[in-house]
């Protein structure tokens, strides 16, 4: 199953694939090279597939937990002052998304979405610190009655160049459901309350929609 951020691409590199594979079938004479190029774009095509793919994860709905929101490696757990929304200090929890990784983004709690905004900005590899603040983002506040506020901010990196975010103000989400795409290479980072028990270590690998992150 793809998502459906993908379908354009996929088709248009559907379409390159099999022009290509004619092209070279008909105008490279030399069987080797004909056969690495078919490879190549075959290859491209596979990766393109395995980016977009969407698979179906069993969340199991619970108030008292943050979910990660996305596949990844948790690069950062931290004390900071949240400065967009907050204004205060909050636990930081930063996942790193390869461009192996699934990129679907999962809404990390249900409840009532208060804030949602997009920032322009660079574009540092998102593994830099500054990336939080400095590069292309959007920020998105989710509110429910046992976790309070949670905010959560879709990072994009050196390779991504396109934030999907479905989160609109007023709209009640839910625990898991789809809550947008970054395209090729990314970071989200979720701050939580202090008094809540951080669950994830350093460098351990998140399921989206599946691997709790945080607990009253």
């Amino acid at each position: 199953m793809f998502h459906k951020e993908g379908y354009k691409i996929i088709l248009f590199t559907a379409l390159i694939l099999v022009v290509s594979i004619f092209l070279l079938d008909n105008y490279v004479s030399n069987f080797w090279i004909q056969k690495f190029l078919m490879i190549t774009v075959l290859v491209l095509f596979i990766l393109i597939l395995q980016f977009f793919r969407n698979p179906k994860r069993n969340t199991a709905i619970d108030d008292n937990c943050i979910i990660a929101p996305a596949d990844g490696k948790v690069v950062v757990v931290e004390e900071v002052v949240e400065n967009e929304y907050f204004k205060d200090k909050r636990r930081q929890i930063s996942i790193f998304m390869s461009p192996l990784n699934v990129h679907v983004t999962r809404y990390p709690l249900s409840g009532k979405v208060l804030y949602s905004k997009y920032h322009p900005g660079k574009y540092l590899v998102a593994w830099h610190p500054k990336s939080s603040e400095e590069n292309e983002r959007t920020t998105i506040v989710v509110e429910n009655k046992t976790a309070g506020k949670i905010l959560y901010r879709q990072i994009a990196g050196a390779v991504a160049r396109r934030i999907v975010n479905y989160a609109k103000i007023d709209q009640n989400v839910i625990q898991g459901s789809d809550a947008g795409f970054i395209k090729f290479g990314s970071r989200i980072d979720i701050f939580v309350p202090l008094d809540m028990k951080v669950e994830v270590n350093l460098d351990q690998k998140t399921r989206g929609g599946e691997t709790i992150i945080a607990r009253f």
